[in-house]
């Protein structure tokens, strides 16, 4: 794995991972994020524009859509990048944290 793609823990505590901004994993990210942002303002100019509440509500399914589709692809490339990094340097904590993360997103 590349350095600059590696997690590190920062004097304050936070983690931080570094992504090329060139790379396909933050392209990826990126624009699924711009997509969201979207169809959060078009819904926003729905309720504006007081479109009927049936089509808000289909728009903002696909809002929840999108965004499980985000956290599906960030959290497989955690698990294939920082868990897998932390689990070989022995820091078997990272899977509790997972399984913590996977309620969380679960709910």
């Amino acid at each position: 794995m590349a350095e600059e793609e590696k997690t590190c823990c920062c004097a304050d505590g936070v983690k931080h991972k570094h992504r090329d901004k060139d790379g396909r994993e933050y392209k990826c990210l990126i624009s699924r994020l711009n997509r969201i942002e979207g169809q959060v303002r078009g819904v926003r100019k729905m309720v504006e524009d007081d479109r009927y509440c049936v089509d808000i509500l289909t728009q903002v399914s696909a809002i929840q859509s999108a965004l499980n589709a985000f956290n599906k692809e960030l959290l497989a490339q955690h698990i294939k990048s920082c868990v897998v990094e932390d689990i070989r340097a022995g820091h078997d904590e990272v899977v509790d944290e997972l399984v913590c993360t996977l309620q969380k997103v679960m709910k």
